[in-house]
């Protein structure tokens, strides 16, 4: 377990400006303006703060250099061979050719290096807990998931993987919908405006994009999902985290570039609010750090096999269409979505993706330190599947799985393991009546949908677009591309 930090006072609201209550009285004026401009996070003598994490910090990509030479080696289907190799032995390594297409965005250039300070808060500051990592966190040398620092490239496709019409549809929808280089750094800018203006009442604080903004798997019309952290432990959700939002909403009233600040107190509460400048939607939760593990093992899975993405961003677009994509309203997250199509293309008779927490534990390893985890899953080859079926067929698949196979009273959908585990009486899945247990803490993220109306509509949804679709192979007769794609 990470190690329990600071705990909040849990009064919401009380008059007490937070410096009293995390900062030691010895902090001088020209130190706290030092942490306002992200000069130095030096809090002054060792005492009883949260600990700091590491800086996170953007710039802007720049063009990668493509001219790569594949590898000799090449993957196969089959798990890799337990073998006594070190752990830093590294990973063998696959690129992909860049597509032909030049707008796809390019994810930003983070770094996490431990912020500079003085005597012993250094100290303080850079003492992370010893835990396994995965060997390409120290050296990134290939694979099949792009760093941080270069470009999103969607290599050419098997002409049989979009050689009819169905296919294509799909194709052409993604590469209009996919999210470009300008969406993420509009967020970015966000990102890193809210971090400079939170660490004026917790120094400490560092601000962390995650969900579909990096996870490969968002659209131009995607909002964006941030996590505050500000120690590496558990939190009560209903009381820290409330508490801290609370304060943190008392900020943005007085920053011009904040507007429609909104305190959600849910199971996990979260803080809405619109950036004016960019005008996106952002939804910011506190220590929620699984969100962050789950961003770069989605990521992941989004780049080890090339048609990952583009059925995942055309079936998110097809369930918001039909309203089965609002968990808010009782019905499917996103991130359930997602889960329940890495489910299916892991348990084709010949899988299109392998089991990522199986074949590689060491990267994805639930007591990583927090900044190793975006460069856990560097060196991840990609996977080479002998199941070549089309989009359109990998589409009209899931749907028939979800229609016809797969037994929602009885099977629990589980990534992690790569198949479906028996439902039990145990709280988490009793009388629930969908079941996706998440990779990190295995809790439901399908809890939402509680009531049996929304249940049968979301299971009609499945039945009756595979029908049409089976019958008429156009995407068009299940989703009306016209008013899907961004307005330009």
């Amino acid at each position: 377990m990470l190690p329990r930090g600071y705990v909040f006072s849990h009064k919401d609201g009380q008059s007490e400006h937070i410096f009293q209550q995390i900062l030691p009285h010895t902090v001088s004026q020209q130190q706290r303006t030092e942490a306002h401009l992200n000069v130095t996070n030096f809090i002054g003598p060792l005492m009883n703060v949260p600990r700091l994490i590491p800086t996170y910090q953007w710039t802007p990509a720049e063009q990668p250099d493509v001219s790569f030479r594949p590898n000799d080696v090449k993957g196969s289907n089959r798990k890799r061979r337990r073998t006594n190799h070190s752990q830093n032995d590294l990973k063998r390594q696959c690129f992909g050719s860049p597509g032909p297409h030049n707008q796809p965005a390019r994810n930003a250039n983070f770094t996490s290096h431990p912020a500079t300070g003085l005597g012993s808060s250094k100290e303080m500051c850079n003492s992370y807990s010893s835990v396994p990592t995965c060997s390409s966190a120290v050296s990134k040398t290939g694979g099949c998931v792009p760093s941080l620092r270069e470009g999103s490239h969607q290599s050419d496709f098997h002409p049989s993987s979009v050689s009819d019409k169905l296919s294509q549809q799909i194709l052409n929808l993604f590469h209009a919908c996919e999210q470009q280089n300008d969406d993420l750094e509009k967020k970015e800018h966000c990102r890193a405006a809210l971090q400079r203006d939170i660490q004026t009442i917790f120094p400490c604080a560092q601000v962390f994009l995650a969900g579909s903004s990096l996870n490969g798997f968002g659209s131009r019309s995607s909002d964006a999902d941030l996590c505050l952290v500000i120690e590496e432990g558990t939190v009560n959700h209903r009381k820290d985290a409330v508490y801290v939002l609370s304060l943190v909403r008392k900020l943005f009233y007085t920053l011009s570039y904040i507007e429609r600040p909104q305190l959600i107190r849910a199971k996990v509460p979260i803080l809405k609010f619109r950036d004016r400048v960019s005008g996106v939607e952002f939804d910011l939760n506190f220590n929620n750090t699984v969100g962050i593990r789950n961003t770069f093992l989605l990521r992941t899975y989004a780049y080890v096999e090339k048609r990952v993405r583009p059925i995942i961003l055309v079936i998110k677009k097809w369930a918001s269409h039909h309203r089965i994509n609002d968990a808010s309203r009782g019905t499917l997250s996103s991130y359930t979505l997602v889960l329940m199509v890495l489910h299916y293309l892991q348990t084709l008779p010949e899988p299109v993706i392998p089991c990522l927490q199986m074949d590689y534990p060491e990267c994805f390893n639930p007591k990583m330190d927090i900044h190793l985890v975006p460069s856990g899953p560097s060196n991840i080859p990609a996977f080479v599947s002998k199941n070549q079926s089309s989009l359109g067929d990998l589409l009209l698949g899931f749907l028939k799985y979800y229609a016809t196979v797969f037994k929602w009273d009885k099977h629990v959908i589980s990534v992690r393991e790569a198949k479906t585990l028996p439902k039990t009486y145990c709280r988490e899945w009793r009388d629930k009546f969908i079941c996706v247990e998440e990779p990190f803490d295995r809790t439901n993220t399908a809890r939402a949908v509680h009531e049996k109306v929304k249940f049968e509509a979301i299971k009609a949804e499945f039945t009756e677009s595979y029908q049409v679709l089976q019958l008429r192979k156009d995407l068009s007769s299940i989703l009306p591309l016209k008013n899907t794609r961004p307005k330009r």
